[in-house]
């Protein structure tokens, strides 16, 4: 506005000179002065519009999740995670000086809706893709965002083959990881010899993750006396699991399931009298706060995870904090890796110097290769790196439930 003012005054004052001299080419030079006039309106208005332009721009981040249904305390979580993420650093001056918007859709953790909600966010001008939330949705979106060349990093996606694309990072660890660290932190930590596991037989992510976990036990000198599964449509009742499991004298029981059916089988596991050890994976985090379910049986209960919500370090006690004022709970891992995700891509669009007026596709193609270069200090690790493959390397932690709340195992 400034230089519009001072260059519009510049050719009136040119004008009125022109004027007093009554030169025999007062034609001509007034016409010259008042295309100079037009020149300076139109430069000035191409440089307001140009301004607002860059204020407006934004870096357009979503994801979706299950925020309904009986999974909906993952995706909420990674929802309520991210956007505390991106008021930070919108507080901060933004990314490369450009402020975040961040979107999230539900897909009710099913595959036909995860697509729909991906390109509803498409619709909504989606930059940067943080998502799915679980692994089946992932699995379905992943040739969406292959065939877009979209940047995407799920927070909890865990089935190994989701980072297959090169488009695609995770946060969390995949469920070889996860089986194969549970098994060393058992066998490490010595909690036990005698192993007993119940995993669902339906599920990739179960499945998968007790497949590693058995592997890795042979080499922790563990012994697995009983391997029970369950199914979709039987995953109400186990007793019969639990009863094999004690008769062949099972001290830990592995759960690498969701904690709802968890829930289930820690009741009636009491009801029997059974009091064994029981150890799951980031599927459990969500227990205590489960409607309904009496927290005293989870006494005791060991989980693996990245992220301790009593961890004594500033910026886990400032996140928690922040996530119960709020939305008044305390935050599990999934907010954890959601947030964690939002500046890694802070981090890589720093490296990259990317700007919101660039393409999806070019966005994308330049966070690739700064990924393997990148270092964050998060929520659930120090030193986060990030591998070829799109996996982090970041330590395993492990949690136990006392007094209805999650303690460091640390």
């Amino acid at each position: 506005m400034k230089k519009f003012m001072c260059l519009t005054m510049t050719a009136a004052i040119v004008a009125m000179s022109l004027a007093a001299c009554g030169s025999s080419t007062e034609s001509a030079d007034t016409e010259t002065t008042a295309a100079a006039a037009e020149g300076a309106d139109t430069e000035a208005s191409e440089a307001a519009e140009g301004d607002a332009a860059s204020s407006d721009a934004v870096f357009v981040i979503g994801g979706t999740g299950p925020l309904t249904g009986s999974t909906a305390i993952y995706g909420n979580a990674v929802k309520n995670g991210g956007q505390i993420a991106v008021d930070e650093i919108n507080a901060a001056g933004g990314i490369n000086g450009y402020q975040v918007k961040w979107i999230f859709e539900d897909d009710e953790a099913d595959t036909e809706k995860a697509v729909n909600a991906y390109n509803t966010l498409k619709d909504q001008g989606l930059q940067m893709f943080v998502g799915t939330t679980t692994s089946g949705s992932c699995l379905a979106v992943v040739p969406e965002t292959e065939n877009d060349n979209m940047f995407q990093i799920t927070p909890s996606g865990t089935t190994a083959e989701i980072t297959a694309a090169d488009n695609v990072y995770r946060m969390c660890f995949s469920d070889p990881a996860q089986g194969t660290k549970s098994a060393e932190y058992i066998g490490q930590n010595g909690l036990a010899t005698k192993i007993g596991v119940i995993y669902d037989s339906s599920d990739t992510y179960s499945s998968g993750i007790y497949e590693n976990f058995a592997a890795e036990a042979a080499n922790q000198g563990l012994e697995i006396v009983g391997a029970e599964a369950f199914t979709a449509d039987s995953k109400t009742d186990f007793r019969t699991q639990l009863q094999k499991l004690k008769d062949a004298g099972a001290e830990l029981v592995f759960l690498p399931f969701y904690y709802t059916e968890a829930s289930l089988v820690l009741q009636q596991a009491d009801e029997m009298g059974w009091a064994p050890m029981f150890f799951g994976c980031d599927g459990m985090d969500g227990i205590l706060t489960l409607e309904g379910f009496d927290t005293s049986l989870a006494e005791g209960l060991m989980l693996l995870t990245p992220f301790s919500a009593d961890a004594e370090d500033e910026l886990t006690q400032n996140f928690v904090a922040k996530y119960q004022e709020d939305y008044g709970e305390v935050p599990n891992q999934f907010a954890a890796d959601a947030y964690d995700c939002l500046y890694v891509i802070k981090a890589a669009a720093e490296e990259a110097g990317i700007t919101p007026d660039m393409s999806v596709s070019d966005m994308c193609e330049a966070l690739k290769p700064v990924m393997t270069q990148i270092e964050i200090d998060g929520l659930t690790g120090q030193g986060i790196k990030f591998t070829e493959d799109g996996e982090p390397n970041k330590a395993p932690k492990a949690v136990v439930i006392e007094n209805g709340a999650y303690k460091s195992m640390e």
